[in-house]
């Protein structure tokens, strides 16, 4: 009897349980076909169609059999990982020597057991990979005798791609290519790829965001359909768009953006009625010209959000969009959507209406010329608009009312630095400085969020589907633990039983202010916060301790800003009785594509901002290599187990002195103070301690930067390890005992 592997196939689907192997012998045949049995079952387990469980047993991949789960499997460049469960839950772990084949970002069936470590936690091996995350791989060609190979881009692929000999197709030794996998790995045999793509050589700028872009698989070029589309819109408005509109144009409206900004998505005006304000935020009406289903709108969707590298713009939208007719440059006609709203001077709002409108922009200001006059008090920036220096003060007013509201009412304000990428003519990288964030930025800040809420508000009070952006309380776990590490710094964060108010977050950023601790205490309560994200449903917005939030202010650059101003459109038509059954078609079909588009629009967000935090630390690595030998000012930003983490003040960069490179005592790591001490002398290294520090290694491939206290010999074969993919953290291959602080930044934008 001849067996195939369908048959065997079809025998474990139709199973309702997994099936010993004296099973499967007894279904075809017995004893005479064991080995001819076993080899097929064999092939089918390399081929990830079967999985083997314990007590012999075997299952397709993929099929619901207790005690396995699955998920998308992270996995450190140290070669352990995390698979996330599909249901949510516990991640779970996966030790190096149990990932079997598995590569960071696939789907994967995982056999999970409760840890016999830590108490509350799983640990599991991967049975099979169900979905592979990439078919195409970036990285570096390497040339050698035994044949040639790709090292991954992605230090968390950490297995090698094998190259024959007719898949070179012409790439050197030392150039950024992209591959194309031809084989998986299958037991200890490595995957093989050809090369499909040379991107060039690794340290032209233009190559290093080439490599980016293809290692998060970033959409860079429009389909010619959706540029067709984008060229047949109209560059000027003309009689006919203004019907229905509010006629805003006599109002003194400006917008006020960054030096390099080009898209103009938000204008904003104020009048004092009395004792309050009113105000206008007028947002770029990109729903009048990316219509539901055209390929516009397809691509929109597809790419979810502009991405932002130092030197140019991935857009959402093509530029005759969204630097032309929904820019809103000056002095030019444009189509927008107004949220019109009046505070009184406790920041309470009295009054809202929103409508299509038509402004054109008096003028294009600049945070850098707001701020002279707001808080410098100088007028001369302005020129020829020093006559709009009093609604500049007026707005300053208001921002700062609106401000303090929010704070009393327990909104969280992160006021993190954050880098700014200076670069030349060539595209090098000259300098590195803190972005600058004031009153400015704040005013603005504070007028989109107002606006956003009021619209979430609106639409929401018409018992319409929405899509909002949530922010959920923080995992009570890692709040305990922030609580207790705090405690010998002398800092209190109030707790009722594992929860935490905004309020009094807020209450210990506040109290740490102008200390050497302050950043510490704001990374590591950034480190509690879950991530911000789109949704369906409303579970309200914990940062801003708002009960009702979305994103209105940004339909240029962010798709579910598209989809608020489609919605609030349908939400004024029902208000106003005009919906028709178009209208209710569109709502319905928007409704039912919610939830789909929050979660799509969500990890799109995700992937751009690892994309942007990505090119930033190559950026600052590839600086930093011309710096080796040199002495720098710092101050120690973290304290672990194997060494100091520095940032310095003249450049935002951060570094690690290991401990290994400490010469003039021994150390040991004093956990409940976070710091290191000398068993002889005493001696201390605090977070916030003023340091000078020498640069003495760059290694931008394995992303880290290395530095030795000035001052202090450098032992000798010292041996510096990769650096943690959140921060550039250095894991020592020495046992450490205790834990640190992992802190992150993030990028900020308008709200």
């Amino acid at each position: 009897m001849k067996i195939s592997k369908k048959e065997i196939l079809d025998l474990l689907a139709e199973e309702g349980e997994a099936v010993h192997f004296a099973g499967l012998l007894r279904s075809f045949g017995g004893r005479h076909v064991k080995n001819e049995l076993k080899k097929l079952v064999e092939d089918l387990i390399k081929s990830g169609e079967v999985v083997r469980l314990r007590g012999n047993r075997y299952t397709l991949a993929g099929k619901d059999t207790a005690g396995t789960i699955q998920g998308v499997i992270s996995i450190h460049r140290d070669g352990y990982g995390f698979v996330k469960p599909d249901t949510g839950g516990e991640d779970v772990f996966i030790p190096g020597k149990q990932i079997n084949n598995a590569l960071h970002g696939d789907r994967v069936s995982v056999r999970a057991e409760k840890s016999r470590h830590q108490r509350g936690k799983f640990e599991g091996r991967v049975l099979a990979v169900l979905e592979r995350a990439n078919s195409r791989i970036v990285g570096r060609f390497q040339q050698g005798k035994r044949g040639a190979v790709v090292v991954p881009e992605e230090l968390r692929i950490t297995t090698l791609f094998n190259v024959p000999g007719n898949a070179v197709n012409g790439a050197v030794d030392g150039q950024q290519v992209v591959v194309e996998v031809i084989a998986w790995p299958v037991g200890g045999r490595p995957p093989e790829g050809k090369v499909i793509e040379i991107l060039g050589w690794p340290d032209d700028p233009d190559v290093e965001v080439q490599t980016v872009i293809r290692k998060y698989d970033l959409p860079h070029k429009f389909e010619m359909e959706t540029l067709a589309e984008a060229e047949a819109v109209p560059s000027t408005i003309n009689r006919d768009d203004l019907k229905g509109r509010v006629d805003l144009r006599k109002i003194l409206t400006v917008t006020i953006d960054g030096e390099t900004a080009k898209d103009f998505d938000d204008a904003v005006a104020i009048r004092p009625e009395g004792d309050n304000f009113r105000i206008w935020v007028s947002i770029a009406d990109v729903s009048n010209y990316v219509k539901p289903g055209s390929a516009l709108d397809r691509e929109a969707y597809l790419r979810g959000t502009s991405v932002y590298f130092p030197d140019r713009c991935l857009p959402m939208l093509p530029e005759r969009l969204s630097n032309g007719i929904c820019s809103l440059n000056p002095h030019l006609d444009r189509l927008t959507m107004t949220a019109e709203m009046l505070f009184d001077l406790q920041g309470k709002m009295l009054e809202s209406s929103f409508y299509p409108s038509v402004i054109k922009s008096d003028a294009r200001l600049t945070y850098t010329v707001v701020k002279q006059v707001i808080v410098d008090g100088d007028e001369k920036g302005l020129g020829d608009y020093r006559h709009l220096a009093p609604m500049l003060l007026q707005m300053k007013e208001l921002a700062l009312v609106l401000q303090k509201m929010r704070k009393k009412r327990g909104s969280i304000d992160f006021d993190l630095p954050e880098p700014e990428i200076i670069l030349g003519l060539t595209g090098q990288t000259e300098a590195i400085v803190k972005s600058e964030r004031n009153l400015a930025h704040q005013l603005i800040e504070e007028f989109m969020l107002a606006a956003n809420e009021a619209v979430a508000r609106f639409v929401t009070e018409q018992q319409l589907p929405f899509i909002y952006r949530i922010h959920e309380p923080p995992d009570p776990a890692k709040l305990a633990n922030f609580r207790d590490f705090i405690l010998p710094f002398g800092f209190l964060l109030e707790m009722k039983g594992d929860q935490v108010e905004p309020s009094a977050m807020q209450r210990l950023i506040v109290s740490a202010e102008g200390k050497p601790e302050e950043r510490l205490v704001n990374y590591g309560l950034l480190r509690c916060m879950k991530q911000a994200r789109y949704a369906a449903l409303n579970m309200g917005h914990f940062g801003l301790a708002s009960v009702c939030y979305t994103h209105f202010t940004s339909p240029i650059r962010r798709y579910p800003d598209l989809i608020v101003h489609r919605l609030l459109k349908l939400a004024l038509a029902r208000k106003e009785g005009t919906l028709d059954k178009r209208g209710e078609r569109e709502q319905e079909r928007i409704a039912a594509t919610l939830s789909e588009a929050a979660e799509h629009t969500s990890d799109r967000e995700r992937v751009a901002m690892e994309a942007e935090r990505d090119i930033v630390e190559l950026k600052k690595l590839q600086f930093m290599q011309g710096k080796i030998g040199q002495e720098f000012d710092g101050f120690i930003s973290g304290v672990t187990g194997f060494g100091c983490f520095v940032e310095l003040t003249e450049v935002f960069v951060e570094g690690l002195v290991h401990l290994s490179t400490i010469s003039d005592d021994l150390y040991s790591f004093d956990e409940a103070r976070h710091s290191l001490v000398g068993r002889r002398t005493g001696r201390q290294f605090q977070i916030g301690d003023p340091v000078r520090v020498r640069v003495v290694a760059v290694n931008p491939q394995a992303r880290r930067i290395e530095f030795v206290f000035e001052g202090h010999n450098i032992k000798k074969n010292t041996e510096i390890t990769q650096p943690h993919e959140d921060r550039g953290e250095f894991y020592p291959k020495i046992p450490v005992r205790g834990k640190r602080p992992v802190l992150k930044t993030g990028k900020g934008r308008k709200s």
